[in-house]
């Protein structure tokens, strides 16, 4: 992978910015996604976390499968009904 391609989209997290993390603080998919904001945009990691995943396993030699792979929650949030027209 070239080292200015984007991973997160949302954030602008290149594979650089991620690789780097993960080599110097020795971080986990999780700590990567809390120091670098890769997952953390608007679309809550649905298209990047895999990716992060398989850096952070790059890094440490491991197969992407043995990882705890991130989690990623919806951006949605509760409304009230009257909002969406009801009474």
């Amino acid at each position: 992978m070239r080292e200015d391609m984007i991973i997160c989209r949302c954030e602008e997290v290149t594979y650089k910015d991620i690789y780097q993390t993960v080599e110097h603080h020795q971080c986990s998919s999780r700590e990567t996604k809390l120091r670098t904001r890769a997952g953390m945009g608007y679309c809550g990691g649905r298209t990047c976390r895999t990716f992060v995943d398989q850096i952070v396993a790059e890094v440490y030699g491991e197969p992407s499968g043995d990882a705890i792979p991130l989690k990623y929650r919806p951006p949605v949030r509760p409304i009230p009904f009257k909002t969406m027209g009801g009474k």
